[in-house]
């Protein structure tokens, strides 16, 4: 008989706890499903479940994420759609995949369309619901800028990939509480004609200029070992040269900020962090890498967002940073350079600061470790 490591068992048991709780929320949906009835189907005790997830609500998350991780693919097209039309057209139709299957039980299709109905019942799950949406329409929005003229650094498209995602999850919603109502189809062309519209999106927000620049210094970086890009899904080192900012799930959408403020094919690098990495961290996983997983199969490698984002679970950038207490409200930034931290900001506007800071270089003496 082999006998598992403890690493290994406890593996064997959160894979147990997920697959038995993958078919509680499939039979019976996410308020009517009970923690007993996962343990009994995982053939656990309660308490072995608990140690793994601490609620019924970070299991659900946990199961979620699963599935999206399973559905992704590693097929990458050649070449990204032609127009901004076609681009939003393709990604609709990636997207609308996930709605239920005709005739599939409504806990089924819930849990197929990774709804969030009924999970998120209080104002801070909520609130960063609405945070990760805003960076969901930045990394659209980033993609479908590849294809207009980047003549000006105040025109976006973040307003458009807002209307896109509106229209999408509205979708989703009527699906799940109309099942049979509305054509994907539709829903699909009416995406591609929302490139019609002219939103005036221009990037000129009124806080920008009164916010106090970043603080020089020249500090040693040493970085954490490689860490997960949500957007490409592979491994990536921070050691290059760039802008490393530090957010918490309530301001991610700052990281537009640092896109918008870095000089042009300047490293952004966004880590996000949280003081509940078992449901807030598990709700960002889920959906930046469901749109994630979306992107990669509608774009091209050279049309996914140059920006890199790091789900810091455990707040190692953070910390590497020097950051000891980072949580939800955290924004904190640094500009790296020649292996140094040249430039420093914390606070409202800090993502801005560093990104625009124009700090001199360190010394060589002091690169150099002399």
């Amino acid at each position: 008989m082999v006998r598992l490591t403890r690493a290994q068992q406890q593996e064997h048991t959160r894979a147990a706890v997920l697959a038995a709780a993958r078919e509680e929320f499939a039979d019976r949906g996410y308020a009517e499903a009970k923690v007993d009835r996962i343990a009994e189907r995982a053939e656990l005790t309660r308490g072995a479940v608990y140690s793994n997830f601490p609620s019924k609500r970070a299991l659900y998350l946990a199961v979620l994420v699963d599935m999206a991780g399973a559905a992704a693919t590693e097929e990458v097209p050649r070449k990204s759609p032609a127009s901004v039309a076609d681009a939003l057209g393709a990604f609709a139709r990636v997207w609308l995949e996930r709605l239920p299957l005709v005739g599939e039980g409504s806990a089924g299709g819930h849990l197929r369309l990774r709804s969030l109905s009924g999970v998120l019942d209080d104002d801070r799950a909520r609130a960063g619901l609405a945070q990760v949406v805003r960076l969901e329409a930045l990394l659209l929005a980033l993609a479908i800028e590849t294809h207009h003229p980047r003549d000006t650094a105040r025109v976006r498209r973040v307003r458009l990939a807002e209307l896109a995602l509106t229209l999408l999850n509205g979708s989703a919603g009527l699906a799940e509480t109309a099942p049979g109502f509305g054509d994907p189809f539709d829903v699909a062309r009416a995406c591609e004609h929302l490139a019609g519209i002219d939103l005036a999106d221009v990037w000129d927000p009124p806080h920008l200029p009164y916010v106090p620049p970043a603080h020089p210094c020249d500090e040693a970086w040493i970085p954490p070992a490689e860490v997960s890009d949500e957007i490409t899904g592979r491994r990536v080192a921070l050691d290059a040269d760039g802008v490393i900012a530090v957010l918490g799930t309530g301001r991610l959408a700052a990281a537009e900020e640092a896109v918008r403020g870095a000089p042009p094919g300047e490293q952004v690098t966004v880590a996000v962090v949280t003081s509940d990495p078992a449901e807030i961290g598990r709700l960002v996983r889920l959906r930046v890498g469901d749109l994630g997983g979306c992107l990669r199969r509608v774009f091209a490698p050279d049309a996914w967002p140059g920006l890199r984002l790091v789900l810091d679970d455990r707040a190692l950038t953070a910390s590497a940073l020097g950051l000891t207490d980072a949580d939800d409200a955290t924004e904190a930034a640094v500009r790296v350079r020649d292996g140094r931290i040249v430039a420093r900001a914390e606070g409202r506007g800090a993502v801005h600061a560093a990104a625009t800071a124009d700090a001199p270089k360190a010394p060589r003496s002091r690169r150099s470790g002399a």
